[in-house]
C-alpha cells in the first residue's frame, strides 16, 4: 500500500470514529467521568447517557439509514450539500425530543444548555448549506471545545489538559476531511467557529 493511500485510509478512519453523531455523547463522557460531576451517583450519569446516546446518535443515525435507502443512495451522497437538508431536519427532530424529554425530566441547564447549543449549530448549518458547505464534523468537535470553555467558566475549573487535547483532536479531524476531499480550508475553519461559538453562547447565556 502506498503511503498516500495509507494518509487517505487513516483519514476515513478518523472521520468515521469522531462523526458528528459521536462527538456531543463524546462531550457527556467527559463531561460525567473526567469532571466534579463524576460525583453524581452512577445510575443518574447512565440515564442520562442512554437518553443522550438514544437521540443524538441511535435515532438519528437509524432515520438517516432509512432515508438513504429509501432514495438508493451510497454512503458518499452526502457530499453533495443539496442532499442534506431532510438528513439535517431529521437530526433536528430527534434533537429536538432529546431537548424536551431532558427538560421534563428535570436536568439541569448546563446539561440541556448542550443540546440547545448543538441545535442551534445545526440551524445554522442548514441556512448555511443553502448556499455553502460547512463541515459538520468540525462544528461538532469546535462545539466540545465551546463546551469545554464555557464550563470552565460556569464551574471554576482549569481545563487546559482537556482543552490542549482536543483541540490536537480538531486539528487532525480537520486535516483529515481536507486530505480526504470532504471540506476546504474555509469550510473546516467555518465549521469550527460555527460550533465553538453556538456552545459558548448556548451554555453560558441560553
Amino acid at each position: 500500500m502506498r503511503d498516500n493511500d495509507k494518509v487517505i485510509k487513516v483519514a476515513k478512519i478518523i472521520s468515521a470514529i469522531f462523526n458528528p453523531f459521536v462527538v456531543p455523547f463524546l462531550a457527556f463522557l467527559v463531561l460525567f467521568f473526567c469532571s466534579y460531576l463524576s460525583m453524581l451517583p452512577l445510575n443518574y450519569r447512565l440515564i442520562v447517557l442512554g437518553i443522550v446516546y438514544a437521540f443524538t446518535i441511535l435515532l438519528p443515525m437509524i432515520a438517516i439509514f432509512f432515508f438513504r435507502k429509501i432514495n438508493g443512495w451510497g454512503f458518499g451522497a452526502f457530499r453533495d450539500r443539496r442532499k442534506r437538508f431532510v438528513p439535517y431536519l431529521l437530526t433536528i427532530i430527534c434533537y429536538v425530543s432529546c431537548l424536551v424529554m431532558m427538560i421534563r425530566i428535570g436536568l439541569p441547564r448546563y446539561m440541556t444548555g448542550i443540546i440547545l447549543a448543538t441545535l442551534i449549530a445545526m440551524v445554522i448549518c442548514i441556512v448555511v448549506n443553502i448556499k455553502w458547505k460547512i463541515s459538520e464534523h468540525m462544528t461538532a468537535i469546535g462545539g466540545v471545545i465551546g463546551g469545554l470553555i464555557a464550563f470552565s467558566f460556569m464551574f471554576n475549573y482549569n481545563p487546559t489538559i482537556w482543552l490542549s487535547l482536543f483541540i490536537l483532536l480538531a486539528g487532525v479531524l480537520g486535516s483529515a476531511r481536507i486530505i480526504l476531499r470532504h471540506h476546504t480550508l474555509p469550510e473546516v475553519l467555518t465549521g469550527f467557529m460555527v460550533g465553538a461559538v453556538c456552545a459558548i453562547l448556548g451554555i453560558l447565556y441560553l
